[in-house]
């Protein structure tokens, strides 16, 4: 979670401001001059401006360009969040939810995680949806996870089109579904998603959902090890001992064609 929480202020960019002084902040921080863009942040979060506010709130979290405080860093997540900022909501219901520089705090999580959800952010979508899925601070109820992960997975978010693999594969909260499964393990994968990849390998090797197919599985498997997952390793090498050198060579040229086409389309 922390490194979505990191990157989630450069989404806060993207929004349009036309106070020259917070673009001059932008401009700075993106260089790595700190200091400069907490300068021309401060004055616009003081004045009430949400999404400087937020912006402060991860440079003290993050001690960019000032000593790192929690405190300071959940005061002004909390005003951007009071005036219905999406990113600043989800920050604080991360901060909630492992106790970081508070009293961890379930309920008081969902809380700010329903508030960006219902603002479409899916992030905090995904959140929500997990929070329902493991009982965390609200009785577990694994249609709303599944409601909620679905809202954050047709976003395009990875982690929640995984989830949604491993709910319809294991039937829960929702009719047993392995088509529906390899689908949205699929679309993770497609966004180099690791364990998504490592999923649809086992799902290929099993004929679960697929026709069976020991070349696509070692395919899934060798792009998952490729982007870190040491079971997709582990799987790929096992795979291979059932296959002959000429599919061997065959799902690694696959895999070749798969990253060199941003992967889409792969084992096509």
């Amino acid at each position: 979670m922390r490194n979505i929480f990191i990157t989630a202020v450069f989404l806060a960019f993207a929004v349009p401001i036309s106070a020259q002084d917070f673009n001059r902040g932008v401009d700075a921080y993106r260089s790595g001059d700190y200091v400069t863009a907490m300068n021309e942040w401060r004055p616009l979060a003081e004045q009430g401006n949400m999404i400087a506010q937020y912006a402060l709130g991860v440079m003290y979290d993050l001690g960019e360009g000032v000593a790192k405080d929690s405190k300071e860093a959940i005061k002004w997540y909390s005003l951007a969040a009071e005036q219905g900022y999406a990113l600043a909501q989800y920050n604080l219901g991360i901060i909630y939810e492992i106790g970081e520089g508070v009293s961890q705090d379930s309920k008081e999580a969902i809380k700010w995680y329903r508030q960006a959800a219902a603002q479409d952010y899916a992030l905090a979508q995904y959140a929500l949806g997990v929070m329902y899925d493991l009982g965390e601070g609200i009785t577990q109820n694994s249609k709303e996870a599944v409601n909620w992960y679905r809202r954050s997975a047709d976003q395009g978010y990875a982690l929640a089109q995984y989830a949604l693999g491993v709910i319809y594969e294991k039937g829960e909260g929702i009719t047993q579904d392995y088509k529906q499964a390899v689908q949205w393990y699929r679309q993770a994968a497609e966004q180099r998603y690791a364990i998504a990849q490592y999923a649809l390998g086992v799902m290929y090797e099993n004929g679960v959902g697929v026709l069976q197919d020991n070349v696509t599985a070692h395919m899934w498997y060798n792009l998952s090890a490729a982007n870190g997952n040491d079971l997709g390793g582990k799987n790929r090498n096992e795979v291979a001992k059932k296959m002959s050198s000429e599919d061997i060579f065959k799902a690694k040229a696959m895999a070749r064609k798969c990253m060199s086409s941003d992967y889409k389309n792969c084992g096509e």
